[in-house]
């Protein structure tokens, strides 16, 4: 006989909520709209916009809420902050960096 589990197992954030996050660590506060812009124009500069606009503003709006529910976004009326201590605790993917020279094989 065997167990199932009855929680999904906890995953590393995606793209939009990593975006999120590092908008949000800087001490500006956004209305929605604002938020959605920068963290659209840093999806499309790393070519990870690939879903519709309108698909990727309710994806986004979401994961704020979820920021906001979880503690780590203050809401003010229609006004975002985040809470650069509690957002630094958010596991995000390891930095993408360039392999030294050194260390790419020549032939």
């Amino acid at each position: 006989m065997f167990h199932k589990k009855s929680a999904f197992a906890r995953r590393l954030p995606d793209l939009v909520t990593e975006e999120l996050a590092a908008a949000l660590m800087s001490k500006t506060n956004y209305e929605f709209k604002e938020l959605f812009e920068v963290i659209h124009a840093k999806l499309k500069a790393r070519n990870a916009a690939s879903a519709g606009e309108e698909m990727l503003r309710l994806r986004a709006y979401e994961k704020l809420q979820n920021l906001v529910s979880s503690g780590m976004v203050k809401k003010d009326a229609k006004k975002y902050k985040g809470i650069p201590k509690v957002l630094a605790t958010l596991e995000t993917f390891p930095p993408k960096t360039p392999a030294p020279a050194s260390a790419v094989a020549t032939k």
